[in-house]
């Protein structure tokens, strides 16, 4: 059964528009004609690989391998290339026999700015060009006889930047732009891309949107132009990142625009420019800053040069403004700058250097005002630098906080732009001073100063210092209560320590640092303090400091000429640690003391209950349980005219000494004990939760007598020697006795035992030697041997755990002798000789 006749027109006129659609005929004999119809219209030469034809859903050609070139006078590198482009042919063109491109869409092309070293760019070249020929507009009528420029759009391209024949490593990615012809002597873009760096990995630039229009005219400069550029949303970080190659550190949101109107030879650029939430990268707050400025020039293309420079920035009820010249923009650059502040609000500055310095008190508060008025002129001559000059001054300047306790009034404080030092040879430094001792860099600055602070002394304190590109540096000098340094240090955010104290110094301090990485500010100078009282949380009782040197230096800090009371003891002395001081921190010293006290010392950092600890004695910031002692490191000697290990003395102490967090050791410990000579080594492992010690050394010549007397009973006299060894752990006396373990070898000499009557008369000793080793809170007597002026004895016995003696004397073919009791009362009893053999049996 055959279909209709109407049905069988209706499928195959739809079979030949779906072949339309499908099959796409080749055209290589027309690739030619297309190339040069392409190229007339874009006034370059046009190459094209294959062309292929296609009829719906306009006829058009579908361009593969497309590709315009430059001018040989700019690059020999295409200005454009795109393997993708589609050209749609307008309709009225092919009833007149011409082929004529109404739209030219390319995807993802490539196009290449380049400028060359005169400063001209190949894309100035195209516009005279086009300028020059006469073409209908893109959206020209039937009748128009000229060819119309075609309507060219862009989608997913990419722009690159080219300086001569060096590549830039800038460029405009995923890229959107048009060109047309709006009416015959006037054309229109539009572009939006995001910009980017080649050689690194950025996000967050922003997005980049231009739109504008020109006319034809005789000559580009004339060119009546009017632009419209947008950069938004790009992230400053990022943004310093892509301008300048490195991330700068800081943060806030940017927003510009720009308006260009006129033509280049008097070309009218307004621009807006804005920063929010302004900051530093490591800085965040619940306050954010924004910063708005708007400009006004007028632009010569004759000597690229902008005129009538006007940037105005309000701030609360002041402004800064920028007014100038400058001209020969690309070149050695010849320009004069008036920066000016007019009533600029202190509290406002205070806002910005809040997001840029850490560390400011929450609660700082400024007022007063600030007026200023710079200049910066460059003559254009390559060896001639910029020159700065200026001044400015505050009013009514003061400085508030409650949490640094700072009231601080400074009133008018004078500052002006010091140029560079001349270049001396003989001046090897990048400082310098001035008439009046000021040290200035080596660079332009903004030097401040000086001003006089009151702080709480009857002469006031000078302050002064300068602010470079480099860095800064402010110095202070003068006499000052120290609480009111450590106030303005608090208040300007400067790391230091704020313990309660009282006193006085006379300073000379410098606080400099580098804006590069952000780096914390550097404190280095002299002070001579005196009078000092300082509370240490933890410890009972103030330290009191007569006087002292302090010498801040780069990299390490020096106290000498201590004079200073702690623990009822005078001390005196040097210290020093490094600076930067990690933690833990290394502390130096060299300490004498008069006369140091166990007891006193123990009572002066442990305030607490005698079950805790001495050596963790509290602090408010160091965690539960954590040790003070497992928190320093330290080495330095130590000499003492008297040490009272409760009521034993020790003169003439010296040591040297290790602390390294919460193991101490003493080594060559020297001192007269008992009217004779020590020496030994000892070392007290504090990181245990029961503290261990340990402990070697040898007494010379040590009075017996001394012994007795300091135990209050007199039960020996004479003179000895002595090696010992012995450890021991715990927390108190009983602990330190339960755990001893340890032996004493001794030799004793001309003394006499007076409680041990032997045949009514005192126990005389020629020469006693043995060991006395402990065990377990008992004290035993092994290989002992007395020599009196009569006998010799065999010793053996032991001090029971209830300080009971229990010893045996066997002198040679005689009876034995026990000797019992305690030393206060010993009871001396004879043995018969059956109970003397049964005593020696094992």
């Amino acid at each position: 059964m055959t279909l209709p006749t109407k049905r069988r027109y209706i499928v195959i006129t739809l079979g030949v528009l779906l072949a339309l659609f499908l099959i796409r005929p080749g055209a290589t004999r027309l690739k030619m004609r297309i190339a040069f119809s392409i190229g007339m219209a874009l006034q370059r030469r046009v190459e094209i690989d294959s062309v292929h034809l296609h009829l719906l859903p306009r006829p058009g050609f579908d361009l593969d391998g497309f590709v315009v070139q430059d001018d040989p006078r700019f690059s020999a590198e295409p200005v454009l290339r795109a393997q993708e482009v589609t050209a749609l042919l307008r309709l009225s063109s092919l009833f007149r026999g011409h082929l004529e491109v109404s739209r030219l869409s390319l995807t993802e092309p490539s196009l290449n700015l380049v400028r060359r070293e005169d400063g001209r760019w190949n894309i100035e070249n195209f516009l005279e060009r086009t300028a020059q020929i006469a073409t209908a507009p893109t959206a020209k009528s039937p009748s128009e006889p000229h060819p119309a420029f075609p309507y060219i759009e862009a989608d997913r391209g990419r722009i690159n930047f080219k300086f001569g024949t060096e590549k830039k490593p800038f460029a405009i990615t995923d890229a959107s732009y048009s060109f047309w012809q709006d009416s015959p002597n006037r054309w229109g873009m539009r572009l939006k891309g995001q910009p980017l760096r080649t050689d690194m990995n950025l996000s967050d630039t922003g997005l980049v949107k231009i739109s504008g229009n020109w006319q034809r005219a005789a000559s580009l400069r004339d060119t009546p132009v009017e632009f419209h550029l947008q950069w938004d949303g790009a992230q400053l970080g990022q943004l310093s990142k892509l301008l300048s190659g490195g991330d700068r550190g800081w943060r806030a949101t940017v927003r510009t625009s720009l308006d260009l109107n006129g033509t280049p030879a008097n070309l009218m650029v307004q621009g807006d420019g804005s920063l929010e939430d302004f900051r530093r990268y490591d800085i965040a707050g619940n306050s954010p800053v924004a910063l708005r400025t708007h400009c006004e020039a007028q632009y010569k293309v004759a000597d690229r040069s902008l005129r009538q420079i006007l940037c105005q920035t309000p701030v609360g009820e002041g402004s800064v403004a920028f007014t100038g010249e400058a001209e020969n923009l690309l070149g050695p650059r010849r320009y004069a700058i008036e920066m000016s502040a007019h009533q600029l609000p202190l509290q406002a500055l205070l806002s910005v250097i809040r997001r840029a310095k850490k560390d400011l008190p929450a609660d700082l508060q400024a007022s007063g005002s600030l007026d200023a008025s710079f200049n910066i002129t460059a003559t254009g001559q390559p060896a001639q630098e910029v020159v700065f000059d200026g001044t400015g001054k505050t009013r009514d300047f003061r400085l508030r906080s409650e949490a640094s306790k700072t009231d601080l009034m400074l009133d008018a404080v004078p500052f002006a732009v010091v140029a560079a030092s001349p270049h001396d040879p003989a001046i090897k430094t990048r400082a310098h001073r001035d008439a009046a001792g000021a040290v200035h860099p080596d660079e332009p600055h903004l030097f401040f100063g000086p001003v006089s602070l009151k702080l709480g002394r009857p002469s006031p304190a000078l302050l002064q210092g300068w602010i470079a590109r480099s860095g800064y540096r402010i110095s202070i000098k003068g006499e000052s209560e120290i609480h009111r340094l450590l106030q303005i240090a608090g208040a300007a955010g400067i790391p230091a320590a704020h313990p309660v104290v009282t006193g006085a110094a006379k300073v000379d301090l410098q606080v400099g640092g580098s804006w590069t990485g952000f780096t914390s500010p550097v404190t280095t100078g002299s002070a001579e303090i005196h009078s000092i009282q300082a509370e240490i949380r933890g410890i009972h009782g103030p330290v009191e400091i007569s006087s002292a040197k302090v010498d801040l230096r780069d990299s390490e800090v020096r106290v000498d000429a201590i004079s200073a009371s702690a623990a009822g003891t005078h001390w005196s002395g040097s210290l020093s640690f490094p600076r930067p001081c990690p933690a833990p921190c290394a502390l130096i010293f060299n300490l004498q003391a008069d006369e140091i006290s166990t007891d006193r010392l123990n009572d002066w950092i442990n305030p607490n209950p005698p079950e805790r600890p001495w050596y963790r004695f509290s602090s408010s910031a160091r965690p539960a349980g954590r040790s003070l002692l497992g928190e320093i490191r330290a080495t330095g000697t130590l000499a003492a005219s008297r040490v009272l290990f409760r009521n034993l003395p020790a003169d003439r102490m010296s040591a040297k000494i290790d602390l390294d967090q919460g193991t101490l050791r003493l080594f060559d410990l020297r001192a007269d004990v008992l009217n004779g000579k020590h020496h030994g080594e000892w070392l007290a492992d504090f990181t245990a939760k029961a503290p261990r010690y340990s402990g070697t050394g040898t007494i010379e010549s040590a009075s017996l007598g001394r012994l007795a007397e300091f135990m209050n009973q007199n039960w020996v006299s004479g003179a000895a020697n002595a090696k010992y060894q012995i450890e021991f752990s715990g927390l108190t006396a009983a602990d330190f006795l339960d755990s001893a373990k340890g032996d004493l070898r001794f030799t004793m000499r001309d003394g006499t035992f007076p409680r041990i009557q032997m045949a009514a008369a005192p126990l005389q000793v020629r020469r006693f030697t043995g060991t006395l080793a402990v065990r377990h809170g008992e004290f035993e007597l092994q290989e002992a041997n007395l020599e009196s002026p009569t006998t010799s004895y065999a010793v053996t016995g032991k001090v029971l755990g209830d300080r009971k003696l229990d010893f045996k004397l066997v002198p040679e073919g005689a009876a034995a002798l026990t000797v019992t009791g305690t030393l206060a009362d010993p009871r001396v009893t004879a043995l018969r000789h059956a109970q003397t053999q049964a005593s020696l049996k094992p």
